[in-house]
């Protein structure tokens, strides 16, 4: 078995594969392959809440850096705190993107914190798939929420006006 290789994102230790680090956001290829396993695992649950769009923003949120772009920070962070806080389903935290994204050019930037988060893609992948896994996303997504503690009020101020924006008001 290859030696293990720490992602520069969330610091999972993989074994090293030699796969290239991703062009979209600050993972190793062995991080962002296991992102693409969970990704094909939540466009395939049919579930209210619509768990990609969790997916996408907990790993978004805990992969910043280079090559990362603001509106990819902005974006994660803000699909968080609709989640986490707000109560939106991926389904909505979609749409907030849209409207948002219509409007703004100059997106707001936040400084990433030391830590990312306790959980990460691999936890989530070693549990069952189904609600344990479910269960297990969402915890994550918290795991990472939480970890931008240092952040929150400034996103929080951030999205609410960019909504109230978008909305008109």
């Amino acid at each position: 078995m290859p030696p293990p290789r720490a992602c520069p994102g969330c610091a999972v230790a993989l074994p090293d594969e030699h796969l290239p680090p991703s062009d979209r956001c600050n993972a190793s290829g062995e991080c962002w392959q296991k992102y693409g396993d969970l990704a094909l695992y939540t466009t395939t649950r049919d579930t209210v809440w619509f768990i990609h769009q969790t997916a996408v923003d907990a790993y978004g949120a805990q992969h910043v850096g280079p090559p990362g772009k603001p509106i990819g920070t902005y974006f994660a962070l803000m699909g968080l705190y609709l989640q986490i806080e707000r109560g939106y389903s991926g389904r909505q935290v979609q749409l907030a993107h849209m409207a948002v994204g219509r409007k703004k050019s100059a997106w707001p930037t936040f400084e990433r914190p030391s830590s990312v988060g306790s959980l990460t893609v691999v936890d989530v992948l070693n549990v069952p798939a189904g609600d344990e896994r479910d269960a297990r996303l969402h915890a994550w997504a918290a795991s990472v929420w939480a970890a931008w503690s240092s952040q929150q009020d400034a996103v929080r101020l951030h999205v609410d006006a960019a909504l109230r924006g978008a909305s008109g008001r």
